[in-house]
């Protein structure tokens, strides 16, 4: 979760993490990028990836997508399978060799290259210097937009008020919900809510949800109670496990809020058709 309690009492002060240092970004556009597309955007929410593509190539960049692509390795990793984790980041690393910037359309798994390979391969010298190459050029797809791409939006889409869920690991580890929210207000006929338990986890987790359910399942209903009373119209992130989760929750529930993944969302609001 984003937020650390230093004691048990019930009166605990809650105090949150100090945010990640600012990261020195490119001066030119890269004419070339590779997508990382995540495995769970490729089997759920494959409009996602398809979107974040052609917003990269808006861009005027030539995008790049490695079919041996799997997993990034988090679950297992979350889950103490450190030697599956490697295993799977190993085939991974050796994926992207061209020195361009890897994208990726979710802030879970952009950290987890970012911020975890160098971990899994410490003791692997050459396989060490290979993830901290690859995590010096890994950005999260509202952060290379923003501050790579430098875009500059133009709302083609009717009034909307929306909520924006981030990944809890990747407001952490990121700022992800910052880079959300600078592209969210380029668009003039959209309204940010700002809802309760913004920063807190949706209870995903990866893992996690199918681990310990109830704890899970006690998570979304205050993450959905928080978006249902924000009155949004529409919730969007930039995280689709978070989505399957939220989306998942509000159907059990029968409401007709649903969330949508940031890429789908600035695409269809700036013109662009499928």
């Amino acid at each position: 979760m984003s937020e650390l309690f230093h004691d048990a009492a019930p009166n605990a002060t809650r105090v949150a993490p100090p945010l990640p240092a600012p990261r020195t970004y490119p001066v030119q556009k890269p004419a070339q990028v590779y997508l990382f597309g995540t495995c769970v955007v490729d089997l759920f929410f494959p409009e996602a990836g398809l979107d974040a593509i052609r917003l990269l190539q808006r861009e005027g960049i030539k995008v790049h997508f490695p079919q041996g692509q799997s997993c990034c390795g988090q679950p297992a990793y979350t889950s103490g399978y450190t030697e599956e984790a490697r295993k799977v980041a190993r085939a991974q690393l050796a994926l992207f060799q061209e020195d361009w910037p890897v994208v990726v359309p979710s802030g879970s798994c952009a950290g987890m290259l970012r911020e975890h390979y160098a971990e899994l391969f410490k003791d692997e010298p050459e396989l060490l210097k290979q993830a901290r190459a690859l995590a010096a050029r890994t950005f999260e797809l509202a952060e290379f937009l923003l501050h790579v791409c430098k875009v500059q939006l133009k709302d083609q889409g009717s009034p909307v008020k929306v909520a924006l869920h981030t990944s809890c690991s990747a407001r952490r580890e990121m700022n992800t919900h910052l880079h959300g929210r600078a592209l969210l207000a380029q668009l003039g006929q959209v309204e940010r809510i700002d809802h309760d338990h913004e920063s807190e986890c949706c209870g995903f987790g990866g893992t996690f949800s199918v681990r310990m359910p109830d704890i899970s399942g006690a998570m979304v209903a205050d993450k959905t109670r928080a978006l249902k009373e924000s009155g949004a119209h529409q919730v969007i992130s930039a995280d689709c496990g978070c989505l399957m989760n939220i989306n998942g929750a509000f159907e059990k529930q029968k409401e007709a809020l649903r969330g949508q993944h940031l890429a789908t969302f600035l695409w269809q609001r700036t013109g662009g058709r499928r």
